[in-house]
């Protein structure tokens, strides 16, 4: 049988960020009850491109899948395979652009749901890219959302980005002229972006705030500043894994005595345990995520389950 092929038109009409959400969440619960394998990113280089290979085992779907894409100093290409974990035959193979920019929303929507106060009504995110529209709307999702500020240095693209946001979700989205405006009093922080050197400074984060730091995956690259990571309480990433070998933002501050592995707790644990979020009134609660491929094998089940219901298939999982 010829393998399903999806593509960026198939993943846009077919996922949206609720379900994309659930099945994220669903992953993380089976890596806390062993039910799923992830192997973090590893990057093979050439003089022209660099490419990226991630993996993971999903025993609760049946199936076991990997992400590899490439990029350049033009471009970024993304694909997704997925194959049955008893025959090892290749089930789908899809583009995966879109793909990762829902399941990396829909991991930081996971941790807002966890870890942010019920009634956080306000946000501010800084960075104003592709990635940072997924942020702001899974967190719209699980949050009553009536607020946000961005901030970005370029002021087309903050003022852009506000536009289109505010017409997306229905709120208002108003772009400020520092990080600063964007960021204080505000219950929900988000950095996403590519910056090396920080962009947030933890001093002007509220007390009980939750920052969620998704930008940064290279150890040379840190979003946040190591006053946020000594005014951190509750310290959650989604692998620690995959964070020893990219979160620049812990291990630059590992290296000057400001951080300590021991200080983090899996977000698989807290979406297993389900308390609730922690009593973080006179600290921050710190969410770091560098991207995992449980995230993608989740996220390519429910689109190929999608496709096959509407062809009027089987659907793929148990």
């Amino acid at each position: 049988m010829v393998p399903l092929f999806l593509t960026e038109s198939d993943v846009d009409r077919l996922l949206d960020m609720p379900a994309v959400i659930q099945v994220v969440e669903n992953a993380f619960r089976a890596l806390a009850q062993g039910e799923a394998e992830n192997v973090p990113r590893r990057r093979c280089k050439t003089s022209g491109a660099i490419l990226h290979t991630m993996s993971a085992a999903a025993n609760y779907l049946g199936l076991v899948g990997w992400k590899q894409y490439t990029t350049t100093r033009q471009t970024a290409t993304f694909h997704v395979g997925v194959s049955d974990q008893k025959t090892g035959r290749l089930l789908a193979l899809m583009e995966a652009d879109r793909l990762g920019q829902l399941r990396t929303g829909a991991t930081t929507g996971v941790a807002v749901k966890h870890l942010a106060a019920p009634a956080a009504e306000e946000v501010g995110i800084l960075g104003s890219g592709w990635q940072a529209q997924s942020q702001l709307e899974a967190v719209s999702v699980v949050r009553p959302i009536k607020t946000v500020k961005v901030f970005s240095p370029t002021r087309s693209h903050r003022d852009k980005f506000a536009d289109s946001m505010s017409q997306k979700l229905g709120i208002p989205v108003t772009p400020v002229s520092n990080s600063k405006d964007a960021v204080s009093n505000v219950p929900i922080v988000i950095t996403a972006t590519n910056s090396a050197t920080p962009v947030l400074a933890g001093e002007d984060v509220a007390p009980g705030s939750l920052v969620c730091a998704m930008g940064s995956n290279w150890l040379h690259k840190t979003e946040i500043d190591e006053a946020t990571m000594r005014r951190a309480g509750p310290i959650v990433c989604d692998s620690i894994e995959a964070c020893k070998l990219e979160a620049g933002d812990f291990i630059q501050a590992l290296g000057r005595g400001n951080f300590d592995w021991s200080r983090v707790t899996e977000l698989s644990t807290i979406v297993q345990a389900n308390t609730g979020p922690a009593d973080s009134t006179n600290q921050i609660t710190l969410f770091k995520s560098v991207g995992l491929a449980i995230e993608d094998v989740a996220t390519a089940a429910l689109l190929v389950n999608r496709s096959h219901q509407n062809h009027d298939q089987t659907p793929l999982t148990h």
